[in-house]
């Protein structure tokens, strides 16, 4: 049995890969031409908005997959996003890299989609049916790694977020703080009381 502590040190804190989509190489960076594409958007052209989404979808799902854990729940969330992005893309000032406002609105989207999850009852059940059927049971090490994610998955919101935008999505504690909208030193913080709460809880 490994702490979370030092599992979190270790390469089995990198998360079991998700089915269909593939992740850009490197989350942060601009593609171009999102700028012209937004501005389009924003003036009512309805083919640069559906260029946008066919850009951005497989980085909305990714990011609902690894906030939920669930494959059907997270194509929920992106299908979700695509139909408030209508609206929404008209509050983008470009202030930010859209990149991390897309992090921020689908993330949103998660906790919403939580929410409801549990108001259902139908939340616990959906993860331990999805890690049993999908893992196989002598795969210890998958095991491990799939009960530290779903611990993770239940922390406070923030520390989960915190932890997943460090240690799934790879972004380093400024460009975190970026996405969540506070200070470095707060990603940190909450890092570090996620880990106390994880101590111990696989």
């Amino acid at each position: 049995m490994h702490t979370a502590a030092s599992t979190m040190a270790g390469p089995r804190l990198r998360p079991a890969p998700i089915p269909i989509v593939r992740p850009p190489a490197r989350i942060m960076d601009e593609p171009a031409g999102d700028e012209g594409l937004v501005a389009r958007a924003q003036a009512g052209d309805r083919a640069a908005f559906a260029a946008l989404i066919n850009r951005h979808y497989e980085f909305i799902y990714r990011v609902g997959y690894k906030w939920l854990g669930n494959q059907a729940d997270a194509e929920d969330v992106a299908q979700n996003v695509c139909i408030k992005l209508a609206t929404a893309i008209m509050g983008f000032d470009g202030r930010s890299k859209l990149t991390s406002w897309l992090y921020r609105l689908t993330i949103n989207a998660a906790h919403d989609y939580r929410r409801v999850q549990k108001r259902q009852s139908k939340k616990a059940e959906a993860l331990a049916s999805e890690t049993s059927d999908a893992i196989d049971p002598d795969q210890s090490t998958h095991l491990e790694n799939e009960d530290l994610w779903r611990a993770v998955r239940a922390l406070p919101d923030k520390q989960r977020d915190a932890v997943l935008l460090v240690y799934a999505e790879e972004l380093n504690h400024a460009e975190a703080a970026v996405v969540m909208g506070c200070k470095e030193a707060t990603v940190s913080w909450y890092i570090h009381e996620a880990k106390k709460a994880l101590k111990g809880a696989v």
